[in-house]
């Protein structure tokens, strides 16, 4: 009984590991920094998929309105800088300290929401945001290597999460489903990204690279696609069947996992200053998980 309730979140963790270990190998181990092309990949084949499923009767998309879809327009640009900003601060920094300064989103959200809708907060959630903060912060001061490059990617990947998360609870097309939702940023990604091509000079330059025909750049990019949709399904299933805060703790879980495995196959030079910052920080995202499960009663 209580597997069969743990599977989804088991699952999802599973699913999250393998999608951010294979997008580090292409990125990282093999070098393909060209994200118009690549992300243009995954949402154009995360498009096909969704699709096909929806034709095979396996997800439910209805049909809306082209107005609906004109409102949702905001939450597909910051999709799309979500995922254009994580692959290059991915290409960049090791996965540990990613997840630290993508938790920062958090924050943002926090802060939004709180200015936005005047909600009240506990001292906990409070201390739990100071705590992310900080110790982003503090990470990014020992490890200069990183910069500037990585954690200005970093920084706009996480003011977009945070923005996209705000815009998703007071977005006025609130009738879209979360398949409906990723139908439209995955078509407008691939035609932002097609346009964007060309201009950003990926387009020739990944021509150029060296390894584009091999076996393991090709198994890369099609486990990235796959996994990537895989994973999409897995969310989506997670969040029909348990509460946000019991998400929240898969996400949680998934994100410590994918940091302790990632330091035994990515290289990752880790100093006692920057175990500490990334504990630290985990542990603000576990007590804003708490409060929020505390506000929830």
């Amino acid at each position: 009984m209580i597997l069969a309730r743990s599977s989804p979140g088991l699952v999802f963790c599973i699913l999250f590991i393998i999608f951010y270990f294979t997008n580090k190998y292409v990125l990282s181990v093999l070098k393909f920094t060209y994200p118009t092309l690549f992300l243009g990949w995954q949402t154009c084949t995360g498009a096909l998929q969704l699709l096909g499923t929806w034709k095979l009767g396996w997800v439910e998309i209805n049909g809306f309105s082209r107005s609906t879809a004109l409102l949702w327009l905001p939450g597909s640009v910051f999709f799309l800088g979500n995922i254009y900003a994580g692959s290059k601060a991915l290409s960049i920094l090791p996965i540990p300290f990613f997840f630290v300064l993508q938790n920062v989103s958090e924050v943002v959200f926090f802060i939004i929401n709180r200015v936005t809708q005047r909600e009240r907060s506990s001292w906990i959630k409070i201390f739990s945001q100071t705590l992310m903060l900080m110790s982003a912060f503090i990470l990014m001061l020992h490890n200069p290597q990183f910069g500037p490059n990585g954690y200005i990617w970093a920084s706009i990947h996480l003011f977009c999460i945070g923005s996209y998360r705000v815009f998703q609870k007071n977005s006025k097309s609130g009738l879209l489903s979360d398949f409906e939702q990723h139908l439209i940023n995955y078509l407008v990604s691939i035609f932002l990204l097609a346009s964007a091509a060309h201009p950003t000079g990926d387009l020739f330059g990944a021509l150029e690279f060296p390894l584009l025909m091999s076996y393991k750049f090709h198994g890369g990019c099609f486990a990235s696609a796959v996994f990537g949709f895989l994973l999409l399904l897995a969310s989506v299933k997670l969040k029909s069947g348990q509460s946000l805060v019991q998400c929240a703790i898969w996400v949680l879980v998934a994100k410590i996992l994918a940091s302790g495995l990632s330091i035994f196959i990515f290289s990752t030079k880790l100093s006692p200053l920057t175990v500490y910052c990334i504990l630290t920080n985990h542990a603000g995202e576990a007590l804003s998980v708490h409060s929020d499960r505390i506000q929830d009663r």
